[in-house]
């Protein structure tokens, strides 16, 4: 099935992941057509994850081996594919019902320049209900203080990771972020406003670790002076742990919504 001049490459990175997985595939497999690849780069899942990898015919390339985190896997899958744009997806992530159609024509319309695209995102809790809707355009230096940009099932152009390189996998949590960071205000970058994609809230992107790495991507990439890199960690933080505590008493609220 594999073709050999697709547009779009979505890359998935699967450990252990067999409780959601099928979900993410079943949401590509509906929309998947000629301009698309699917690749699925597993960490080496000793669950039910590969059984399922197995079952799915429609996959164009998938392999099982250990790894040193998403962003491993993620580079391991830019070495194998064939596409223009590369999405990146989490195992757990929905990509919703014609969002592939919406990108290639949104592609097609625009200039070779352009090296990412983003669009919306559905915030939804383990239920399947509706939390929020995040995703603004790329904005520098705005993208210093916060990230309001939608990274799952953003498009990126080959190019951007031949003028920026791969991801730096000594990142374990916001390396998407941090290779967005090298480019500052030169990325060349267009906004899709249509919702694409639903990703369960949690995870390891909504984590104090997250906040804390994003300290560091924010300085050594970004090139933020230390006390206003402080100074936005502050922040952040603060609206992590109100969050947090509200989700102990039951309600579950994104403070700023996109």
């Amino acid at each position: 099935m594999a073709k050999t001049n697709p547009k779009i490459s979505v890359i998935i990175a699967t450990f252990n992941a067999g409780l959601f997985v099928n979900r993410c595939l079943n949401s590509i497999s509906n929309q998947k057509n000629n301009f698309t690849e699917v690749i699925v780069i597993d960490g080496g899942s000793s669950d039910n994850t590969i059984e399922i990898l197995r079952s799915c015919t429609f996959l164009d390339y998938w392999v099982s081996q250990a790894d040193k985190g998403i962003y491993d896997a993620w580079n391991k899958g830019l070495q194998v594919a064939k596409g223009e744009w590369i999405m990146f997806l989490g195992a757990d992530d929905v990509l919703l019902e014609g969002s592939i159609d919406k990108y290639l024509k949104f592609v097609d319309s625009q200039t070779d320049s352009i090296e990412y695209i983003s669009s919306r995102m559905r915030i939804i809790d383990k239920e399947n209900r509706l939390i929020s809707v995040k995703g603004l355009p790329w904005s520098w230096p705005r993208i210093l203080r916060e990230t309001v940009t939608a990274h799952p099932g953003s498009l990126h152009s080959k190019r951007l990771f031949e003028k920026y390189g791969n991801y730096n996998i000594d990142y374990k949590i916001v390396g998407d972020t941090e290779l967005l960071l090298r480019a500052k205000g030169d990325l060349k970058y267009a906004y899709l406003d249509e919702v694409t994609i639903a990703m369960q809230e949690g995870g390891a992107s909504d984590t104090f670790q997250a906040i804390r790495e994003r300290f560091k991507a924010t300085i050594s990439t970004g090139g933020a002076r230390r006390m206003d890199a402080f100074l936005y960690a502050c922040v952040v933080s603060l609206k992590f742990f109100i969050k947090k505590g509200l989700r102990k008493v039951g309600i579950n609220l994104y403070l700023k919504r996109g």
